[in-house]
Order: structure tokens, then C-alpha cells, then sequence
């Protein structure tokens, strides 16, 4: 059972801001994102057109650790890509709360801080490329977040050259494949220099070529220090995290490694 120790003050850094935040220790290890009791809810219109609530995450509490490496899987419906959006605060919690580095994602005035620090990449890379050209797309983020003009260079020629599309860095986006798109969304996330990327399925639409492509990117960024947060349908991907949660309506269901999840006989 992992323990958690009391907070403790650290400095963190966003830009030219320094913040002094609280930051959970579990287990011996520094907690990026802390859930407590994470509750959210759809508002859906029914048949008889009153509006009614669809509960998605239902009392969630989790601590997420630098440096880890953690798979969220289940079935579609179970709520593993709507906890994804609300760790990036693209969703706002119904009830209880989401904090990275002790910054509460409810709070318009760090939301920026805290995409900064946690960034996400998507299913589909053809909603998450902005510009045509491929180097002007991984420059978006950095741009967005007020990094120096002449920081951007590096930045950008550093995640292309990462992910294995600095060859291709003035091509047409609309010219790559699924793979090389998605690739470039990983470069945009990998240029923002987060702590933590959240991938939301991100092989789910590629080829079987393609999904080793991206789980090697994954691998390698997770082997520099990056924290990844891997949301998937496919098993063995997940059993190449250090930590496997499965989610199912809306519940955590089990938090555990692969070895004693795959050695289960259920």
C-alpha cells in the first residue's frame, strides 16, 4: 500500500513566474497531479427533451508521481478519456478536486501554468495540427504560452529531431500519414517542455507500424524523465507501464503493475 507523507513547500518555475506551491510526497516519490474524490458529469438531453446529468467520473482519488509511467484502460464509456481532459483542465470537475503541483485546475489564472506543466495529445492528430506547415505546427504551443522567439527555434528543432521529424520539418502536415501526424502532435506537446504528457489513445487510428512508432516515442520520452499518462484500449501497450488503473463507470475498479494485473487468472 503506498504512504503518503505530508506536503511540503517547493518553488516551481512557469515562464518568469516562480510559484511556491505544496507538493504531495507517496511512496518516497514527488506527486505531479493529486485527485481527490474527482466527480464529473455530462449534461445530456434526454428523449423528452429535459436536460439530465450523466455521471462519467464517479469519486476518483489518485496520486500521480514524477517520472512514472501510467496506463489508465477500459471499455468505452468507462471514463478513462474524460479523467484524461480533466487532469489538462479541458474539463472543470462537477465535485472534488484535480491540483498539479498543488495548482487547482478550477482556476482560470493557472490554467495556462498548468498545460504548461501537464501536456496532452490526442486521438485524432488532425484536431490537434493547427498550421500547414510542420515546424509552424510544433512552434504553435511554445508561441501560445509566451516562450522567446529565439528559444522557439531550439525548442522546436529539438522535439522534431526527437520524435524523428526533423527531415520532414517543412513539409505540408496534410501531406504526412497517420503515423507522421501524430508524430508532429507528439513534437508540439514535446516542444511546450512539459513535466507530463497525457496521451488519450494516441495509437487508436494508426496501423500496426504506426502504433510501434508512437510506443517508442512514448518509451524514450518516459526514459528522459518526461511523466506519461497513457489513456488505451490496447493491453499490451499497457503492460509497458510501471502502473496499470482500470477505470469502469466512471470507478477505479484496480491500481496495480502489470505483473500482478496479467497474473491474475480472472
Amino acid at each position: 500500500m503506498l504512504v503518503t507523507a505530508p506536503p511540503f513547500q517547493m518553488l516551481v518555475s512557469i515562464g518568469k513566474i516562480r510559484y511556491n506551491i505544496q507538493v504531495m510526497i507517496q511512496g518516497g516519490s514527488m506527486s505531479i497531479i493529486s485527485i481527490d474524490n474527482l466527480i464529473f458529469d455530462y449534461n445530456r438531453i434526454g428523449d423528452d427533451g429535459v436536460e439530465v446529468k450523466q455521471r462519467a467520473i464517479d469519486g476518483v482519488s489518485l496520486e500521480l508521481e514524477a517520472g512514472s509511467f501510467v496506463a489508465i484502460v477500459g471499455q468505452n464509456g468507462s471514463g478513462k478519456s474524460t479523467l484524461a481532459k480533466c487532469l489538462n483542465g479541458l474539463l472543470v470537475p462537477t465535485g472534488g478536486t484535480i491540483k498539479v503541483y498543488g495548482m487547482d485546475n478550477r482556476d482560470d489564472e493557472r490554467i495556462w501554468d498548468i498545460r504548461s506543466k501537464v501536456a496532452m495529445v490526442f486521438q485524432n492528430p488532425d484536431n490537434q495540427i493547427v498550421n500547414s506547415i510542420v515546424e509552424d505546427d510544433v512552434a504553435f504551443g511554445p508561441e501560445n504560452i509566451g516562450v522567446e522567439p529565439s528559444e522557439i527555434r531550439i525548442k522546436v528543432d529539438e522535439a522534431l529531431k526527437k520524435v524523428g521529424m526533423y527531415d520532414l520539418r517543412n513539409k505540408g502536415a496534410h501531406m504526412l500519414s497517420g503515423g507522421q501526424k501524430q508524430r508532429v502532435a507528439i513534437a508540439g506537446a514535446v516542444a511546450m517542455r512539459p513535466d507530463c504528457i497525457i496521451f488519450d489513445e494516441p495509437t487508436a487510428m494508426l496501423d500496426p507500424k504506426g502504433r510501434k512508432q508512437v510506443m517508442e516515442i512514448i518509451n524514450e520520452l518516459h526514459e528522459q524523465g518526461i511523466t506519461v499518462i497513457l489513456i488505451t484500449h490496447f493491453m499490451q501497450e499497457a503492460a509497458e507501464a510501471d502502473r496499470i488503473i482500470v477505470m469502469q463507470d466512471g470507478k477505479i475498479m484496480s491500481d496495480s503493475n502489470p505483473a500482478e494485473l496479467f497474473g491474475n487468472p480472472r
